[in-house]
């Protein structure tokens, strides 16, 4: 049961990441530019200039704050990442008799047992 609610958990957040990876993408492409914009306005020289990159980062900085919800895509794709990395499959060393780490071992009993 404890699988099958983590199985919901994990189709609800691929769902989550669905629909938000457009303003994801978004929400990067803005702090991408944010970031470009900030480097062109310590390189301006001229008040002009540095008016300009002003200007435009306050509307790519809105572009950015409208987009502020993609962090739930974010969060969904940190708990996918969780759940994957704490179920890896099944456990090293299991075997079906329970007995010994090597798989082979049983193998090896049950087929000198055969030959006699």
């Amino acid at each position: 049961m404890k699988s099958f609610g983590l199985f919901l958990v994990a189709i609800i957040a691929l769902f989550i990441l669905l629909a938000n990876l457009g303003p994801m993408i978004l929400f990067a492409l803005g702090v991408y530019l944010l970031y470009v914009i900030w480097k062109k306005f310590n390189e301006a020289q001229e008040t002009g200039a540095k008016v300009f990159w002003i200007i435009a980062g306050l509307i790519v900085f809105s572009m950015t704050l409208s987009n502020i919800y993609a962090l739930v895509g974010v969060f969904a794709v940190y708990i996918l990442y969780v759940l994957f990395v704490r179920n890896d499959g099944p456990k090293k060393g299991w075997t079906k008799n329970g007995s010994g780490s090597d798989p082979f071992d049983s193998f090896d009993r049950e087929w000198s047992s055969t030959e006699k």
